[in-house]
């Protein structure tokens, strides 16, 4: 027998990169090999919203709570004259643009909870101290 005869086993041609040595997708949290980090849970899911998204809804919902501010307190301002009534409400309406502005830099969940806590406070305000 020659070493023609002998089968030698093929030589599989080596890969350009190593994303081919790879197989399926990387672990979550472990940074794929094209720098991407895969993400299970609910930021996966196909109906979430991206954190951009997030931030202009979270915008859009402080913008118009501090228009309807405005509104009532235009209102509230017609048949009563209070310093009482300008505080209240100007308190509300600068937590909205703070809201704003925490919404702008990435900081919408604190956003969310200072607004809905905000308002809170404030509607417990007008129905406590305001005649």
């Amino acid at each position: 027998m020659t070493a023609s005869d002998q089968e030698t086993p093929a030589e599989t041609p080596a890969p350009s990169d190593a994303s081919a040595l790879v197989e399926g997708p990387a672990p979550a949290g472990v940074p794929a090999v094209d720098g991407t980090v895969p993400v299970d849970g609910p930021a996966a899911a196909p109906g979430a919203m991206t954190p951009r998204q997030a931030r202009t809804l979270r915008i859009a919902a402080a913008s118009v709570v501090l228009v309807a501010l405005g509104a009532v307190l235009a209102v509230r301002l017609a048949s009563r004259t209070s310093v009482l009534v300008v505080g209240v409400y100007g308190l509300a309406m600068i937590l909205c643009g703070v809201v704003i502005e925490l919404s702008r830099h990435g900081r919408t969940r604190l956003g969310t909870y200072l607004l809905g806590a905000g308002l809170a406070a404030a509607l417990a305000a007008d129905w406590l101290l305001l005649p």
